[in-house]
């Protein structure tokens, strides 16, 4: 494929590649923990969080990262309020939250097309496993007895670090 091909992503490729070497390790477990235990950990979410917030007073302006943190909280009390709708699990909402601080407010649009993307990839790829002798690699997956509840945080790790990956391509 191209790199001309790859969507544009306002993010600096700079940026990203500091971020990526700690953010991805916390994407893959966070995917690999919900899939296995249908959790995501406050351990992962605080990791996550933690490194934006040493990594980004060295990255941004000070303005450009205090907002970033207001949008954090802002994103958290929100989703604390559609989980206590019972429309997301609270381990998704913390992970929306601690993921916000890295998004470019320029690419939310994209973020959102991309998301959509990997959560279309990961329900097929996890329902095409689940009902295939791949299911034996892993038996002992909560995830595979679910059949209402879908482990977010498998597309939500995913759509974090291919974001990352995005900026660093482009």
């Amino acid at each position: 494929m191209s790199l001309a091909l790859l969507p544009d992503v306002a993010l600096p490729a700079r940026t990203a590649l500091i971020f990526a070497p700690f953010v991805l390790p916390i994407c893959a477990h966070v995917a690999w923990t919900d899939l296995s235990a249908m959790r995501i950990s406050n351990r992962a979410v605080v990791a996550l969080a933690a490194v934006f917030l040493l990594l980004g007073p060295f990255l941004y302006p000070l303005d450009v990262y205090g907002w970033r943190l207001v949008t954090l909280v802002a994103v958290l009390l929100a989703g604390v309020l559609v989980n206590a709708a019972g429309l997301m699990g609270a381990g998704d909402a913390k992970f929306i939250a601690a993921a916000a601080p890295f998004l470019e407010p320029a690419d939310l649009q994209g973020l959102l097309l991309l998301f959509c993307a990997v959560l279309l990839a990961s329900f097929a790829t996890h329902r095409l496993a689940r009902a295939t002798p791949l299911r034996r690699l892993v038996p002992h997956w909560q995830s595979w007895e679910q059949q209402r509840k879908f482990p977010m945080g498998f597309p939500l790790g995913a759509t974090l670090a291919g974001y990352l990956l995005l900026a660093i391509l482009s």
